[in-house]
């Protein structure tokens, strides 16, 4: 559902993970401009890939944002205090999450492009 609300994005190429740490492993070796994380996955926390990633330098500036089940106050404030760019919930609208990304792929660009 994510890759299909994403499609609008011209050029863009998707790279999976289905662990936090296979997450990390493919950010070791493959350069991205965004991250879409969810915080419920196998073997390793969301947040605690998000810290992982803030806590190097050339992982400071990409984007993330955690697309995720949990809707509490609690949970959005400890990701954006991690180091989230932006938050969603699911059951989400694939135009939201799309424009979401945009925003946050415009946001790197530099000035005057």
């Amino acid at each position: 559902m994510v890759r299909t609300a994403l499609a609008g994005l011209n050029d863009a190429v998707f790279l999976e993970a289905g662990s936090g740490l296979e997450a990390i492993e493919t950010l070791a070796t493959t350069r991205v401009h965004a991250l879409v994380l969810d915080l419920n996955m196998p073997d390793m926390h969301g947040l605690d890939v998000l810290r992982f990633l803030r806590s190097h330098d050339q992982y400071g500036a990409l984007p993330v944002l955690i697309l995720t089940t949990r809707g509490d106050d609690v949970s959005r404030a400890a990701a954006l205090k991690a180091g989230a760019s932006a938050y969603l919930t699911k059951p989400f609208m694939p135009s939201a999450l799309l424009s979401s990304v945009r925003e946050l792929l415009d946001a790197r660009l530099p000035r005057g492009r």
